[in-house]
């Protein structure tokens, strides 16, 4: 099997595992600061597995790369606090599509922080998202199990998104530190800061909930990490960013299957016209059409 099929279907199959999180999350019935302790304590021994076969405890690392690191698993934890919280107040379906306003979040951020600058297609997308955006957050889903506050979780998916966009940064500025030694790290920034807040005296007493906790942690952390970067060291660029758009898709499933969650026409149009962007913004399509050069004599 060349190199090219196996990288796709190992990103194929990490997008689909990370498109059924938010059924584990909200099924467990656990307070989301458990999901995400619980999540980094059972992912962190397949990291350091994956970590210690391979040799990569040593030698990657210095103080500013670990810093880095370190920054960034705060920003991941918060990102994951944030993104689990929203899926109580405005589902797992709208919620995982605001959170794919992401890679704008990003350029956003570059072009305040680097000086990148952002091009007629860039904006183009930008605005098209922004449309998506508003026709999302017009209407309340009609998903029964959801709570009061639609906006809350809106708003909790635009933080997740930010807080993605502030590990890609971090992570990029990270060059030649293995992906997975960066994951242990931030799985171990996890543990430490949500410990004096997850609810250790009582632990769930069911062995359900534990396999639901035990996949997110197993699972959804440890081997989701190690497919989505063993694929990433395989493919192009453009193909990793089509193939990530997997996720939204089988989350939007997930929901309206596990949950019987019904879109509204509005929504739909949303989720699709921000998806559209993003995956125009990351495959780098051209949306503005270039005037072609008139030969001259």
């Amino acid at each position: 099997m060349s190199e090219l099929m196996q990288g796709s279907l190992r990103m194929s199959a990490a997008m689909v595992l990370s498109g059924t999180i938010g059924w584990f999350v909200v099924a467990s019935g656990q307070p989301v600061v458990d999901v995400v302790f619980w999540r980094c304590v059972l992912g962190a021994p397949v990291l350091l597995t994956v970590c210690l076969a391979f040799g990569l405890l040593r030698g990657y690392l210095t103080w500013r790369l670990l810093g880095l690191a370190l920054l960034g698993g705060v920003a991941l934890v918060l990102n994951w606090l944030l993104l689990f919280a929203a899926y109580s107040h405005a589902s797992i379906a709208i919620a995982t599509a605001v959170y794919n306003t992401q890679p704008f979040m990003l350029v956003a951020l570059s072009a305040l922080l680097f000086g990148e600058r952002l091009t007629r297609d860039k904006f183009g997308w930008l605005l098209l998202a922004f449309g998506g955006v508003l026709a999302i957050v017009q209407a309340k889903p009609s998903a029964s199990y959801l709570g009061d506050h639609y906006l809350l979780g809106f708003a909790l998916a635009l933080g997740a998104a930010f807080c993605y966009a502030l590990v890609v940064l971090m992570t990029k500025a990270m060059r030649g530190v293995p992906p997975h030694l960066i994951a242990l790290i931030q799985v171990g920034v996890g543990m430490l800061m949500l410990a004096p807040f997850a609810n250790l005296a009582e632990l769930p007493g069911d062995l359900y909930t534990w396999s639901l906790l035990g996949t997110l942690g197993v699972v959804h952390t440890g081997v989701v990490f190690i497919l989505m970067y063993g694929a990433i060291q395989r493919l192009p660029t453009h193909i990793t960013g089509a193939l990530s758009f997997i996720y939204p898709v089988m989350a939007i499933l997930v929901d309206r299957i596990a949950f019987g969650h019904h879109l509204q026409p509005a929504q739909l149009a949303g989720i699709a016209a921000v998806l559209l962007a993003a995956a125009g913004m990351t495959l780098g399509w051209t949306l503005v059409p270039r005037r072609r050069a008139v030969p001259t004599d």
